[in-house]
């Protein structure tokens, strides 16, 4: 074990106390890990979206119709699937912590919206048929957040991030801002994302999608499987994280976050530099922010999406930082598919999961070790690994590349 985290940035530490997650492995954190510990991955044939590609390119899906979902979340089934996926990971992420009398904040990440109900509101009004205006008046991102807020009771600060696939991780980091600067006693943190044609097809069209489960990490990956779910971490202070002061958490913290970091590739719309100049400089900054050193590091949960320029990317901008000695690694988007701006928060709960039992996610489907880097992902899930800091990393669209540590309380 490293040193004490000291973040360099100066301010109080920021716990972490409470997590919930949905996702194609589980509806809740437990069923999850129960999934990573059993190797039960999410990844299958589409049942529930209509897509003409419903044959031929597999999804991971959370298995429950929107009533169904509607039901768990406590709110209306003519809602976006999105704000239903979000409202059921972040009230599971409150459970047993008591917010009476404190400001509360909800920052939450998705890049979806209301689509999946626009897309099917368009083809009739275009074609002067008949369509439902009720499909369109919640199609922007911030109106999922506001849905999901109002159903919290969460009204002091309500904000919205979508920078792709690194929405999520953002918005953890935006909370834990506002927590060291005072502005909230606590902050609900993460995002979602509902799978939809126009994302699926989007995906496809860049020829970025594997028609098998995908490998991430591996020498012959074809690409990445789309999935959806919703992620969020409980942000406090210090005072209200420990037993000894006015205790929202009740039973103590769960973990810190102790290191953050966004950096800009500036390389490309979707591909980030060959060199993961990116990727790098996040990990290095939150290793920076956190007061470590990259022996400190437990275990990375990569972005590993199995795309060919994600994953050598990002792999050598990990041999850049880590050389010569690598902590275990991999991807769990070889258990959820890709879920887009849901996928930082997703992972932040499986980092902190981690850190509880020194979990070792393995990496699925991986076989063959790819050409120029000198380390391979874990294969098998381990319990009991000595991890006081986990780094998870959420790279997105446009070079935005964030990286977070979460450090054992």
């Amino acid at each position: 074990m490293g040193a004490p985290a000291n973040p360099s940035g100066g301010g109080a530490p920021v716990y972490i106390a409470g997590v919930g997650v949905i996702s194609s492995i589980g509806d809740d954190s437990a069923a999850s890990l129960d999934a990573l510990s059993n190797g039960r991955a999410g990844i299958g044939p589409m049942r529930l979206l209509r897509s003409a590609h419903r044959d031929e390119l597999p999804v991971a899906e959370v298995p429950h119709t929107n009533a169904e979902l509607a039901s768990m979340a406590g709110l209306q089934a003519t809602l976006p699937r999105t704000a239903l996926l979000s409202a059921i990971a972040a009230r599971e992420a409150l459970r047993g912590i008591d917010t009476k009398g404190l400001r509360v904040g909800l920052i939450s990440a998705n890049t979806v919206g209301g689509m999946d109900l626009t897309e099917d509101f368009y083809p009739g009004f275009f074609k002067g048929g008949r369509y439902r205006l009720r499909d369109v008046v919640h199609h922007e991102c911030g109106a999922i957040t506001e849905l999901v807020a109002d159903r919290l009771g969460i009204h002091h600060h309500v904000s919205t991030i979508s920078t792709a696939c690194s929405s999520s991780a953002n918005a953890i980091f935006m909370g834990a801002r506002l927590i060291r600067q005072g502005h909230l006693d606590v902050v609900v943190a993460g995002g979602a994302d509902a799978l939809s044609r126009f994302t699926l097809n989007g995906f496809n069209t860049l020829m970025i999608l594997d028609k098998e489960p995908c490998h991430p990490m591996d020498e012959n990956r074809k690409g990445l499987n789309l999935g959806e779910g919703a992620g969020y971490v409980v942000l406090v202070s210090e005072r209200l994280a420990r037993p000894a002061g006015s205790s929202a958490s009740g039973s103590g913290p769960l973990a810190r976050l102790t290191g953050w970091c966004n950096a800009n590739d500036a390389y490309h719309q979707t591909a980030s530099s060959p060199e993961g100049t990116g990727s790098y400089l996040a990990m290095k900054g939150a290793l920076a922010k956190a007061g470590l050193s990259p022996s400190d590091i437990g275990y990375i949960n990569l972005h590993g999406t199995g795309t060919q320029n994600n994953d050598i990317a990002e792999g050598t901008a990990v041999k850049t930082l880590f050389d010569p000695v690598y902590p275990p690694l991999s991807s769990t988007k070889s258990f959820t598919g890709h879920t887009l701006g849901g996928s930082g928060g997703i992972e932040a709960v499986f980092s902190v999961l981690s850190l509880q039992g020194g979990y070792i996610y393995p990496n699925l489907r991986w076989h063959t070790p790819m050409k120029g880097l000198p380390f391979v992902p874990a294969i098998g899930f381990v319990r009991g690994a000595p991890v006081r800091h986990v780094l998870s990393n959420s790279f997105g669209f446009g070079g935005n590349c964030t990286s977070l540590i979460f450090s054992h309380v």
